[in-house]
């Protein structure tokens, strides 16, 4: 009974609709009625701009971290380091799944990549850095905030399987399961970027500003 009120916790955790709590109290919209008419980060970099969009790609980030150290409410899972992954995990996808489909914002949320990230840093913070900097490579030479997600989500399950080697069978189908999960969710991104069509989010100005002026 404890662990699933933990998960509902989790859940409702990961529901806290950051980016339209921000679009709302800071410019008076629907950030869903905008851009993508995703409730995300990448969204909220389009939009917004890229102070609000680190806003709240920070504070998504922040609802994976705190749901999987939900954990600590409970003394048997501090013994027992692999019942405590596993849960953590479960406690983890509570929170995305949260974010994806959120009931204080009629279940229409973001793809959970930042919520993924915060669950990582928690559970293994060596691999989340690495995957963090993939995206941020990836970014400063693209401006794709979709295309970054998407580069750092395949390389998770190649760091945790290969690199890593992460002894926790449960985990490694995690790391896979969470490639998977932001390739179906960026569907729409794929094609954008493949047909050309995906917006550029507005981080490097000055970058491309001085290269405008050299060409």
């Amino acid at each position: 009974m404890n662990e699933l009120f933990l998960i509902i916790l989790a859940y409702l955790i990961g529901s806290i609709p950051t980016s339209l709590i921000v679009s709302k109290s800071q410019f008076n919209i629907d950030i869903r009625d905008y851009g993508s008419g995703n409730a995300g980060a990448t969204n909220t970099f389009r939009v917004l701009g890229s102070k609000w969009g680190t806003l709240v790609m920070i504070l998504d980030m922040l609802k994976g971290l705190i749901a999987v150290k939900l954990t600590l409410l409970l003394p048997f899972y501090m013994d027992n380091e692999f019942a405590r992954t596993n849960f953590q995990i479960g406690l983890g996808l509570a929170a995305v799944l949260g974010h994806i489909f959120p009931i204080w914002a009629e279940f229409r949320g973001g793809k959970g990549v930042a919520t993924l990230f915060g669950l990582i840093i928690a559970i293994s913070p060596w691999t989340a850095l690495s995957c963090v900097g993939i995206f941020l490579l990836v970014l400063f030479l693209t401006r794709f905030v979709s295309l970054s997600s998407i580069l750092a989500s395949l390389a998770f399950p190649i760091f945790i399987l290969v690199i890593f080697n992460v002894d926790n069978d449960a985990y490694r189908i995690f790391a896979i399961a969470v490639a998977l999960l932001v390739i179906m969710t960026h569907q729409k991104n794929i094609g954008r970027l493949l047909s050309g069509s995906e917006s550029k989010v507005p981080i490097f100005r000055s970058r491309d500003r001085r290269r405008s002026r050299r060409n």
